[in-house]
């Protein structure tokens, strides 16, 4: 049940754009264990001035092609599915548009409980049938 929101510049290529939305998805779907139609995802397109970063940080040169992925998702997965999840994201967006491994940011928020979700008609659905570590 994650949800997801990229931030990156406005200048990216609408193909690039559903790239990485699509990478971000595939990958939840193969590390986090994400039905394929759970899908939500906002992309917020943000002018060079918007965003601010280091050149460098932790020793990670930043060219300014940056691309902020937060997901939301219900807390329950390991350290190890984790770093998976942030590898694969970052090389599926490296591998398939012009965005370099080193710009890709990731922030995973992790809420407990699927009553903190409603899906539609102001309601806390009943997500059973969702096998997910929660």
């Amino acid at each position: 049940m994650p949800f997801v929101r990229i931030s990156l510049l406005k200048t990216l290529a609408a193909e690039a754009k559903d790239k990485i939305s699509r990478a971000v998805h595939e990958s939840l779907m193969t590390e986090f264990n994400v039905p394929l139609d759970d899908y939500f995802h906002v992309v917020e397109e943000l002018e060079a001035s918007q965003l601010y970063y280091p050149k460098n940080y932790l020793g990670i040169a930043h060219s300014g092609n940056m691309v902020y992925v937060q997901i939301t998702a219900g807390s329950g997965r390991t350290y190890q599915q984790k770093e998976k999840l942030y590898a694969a994201i970052a090389g599926k967006i490296a591998a398939e548009t012009p965005v370099l491994i080193n710009d890709v940011i990731i922030i995973l928020v992790e809420n407990g409980g699927k009553e903190n979700w409603s899906f539609g008609e102001g309601k806390i659905q009943n997500l059973s049938h969702i096998k997910t570590a929660e």
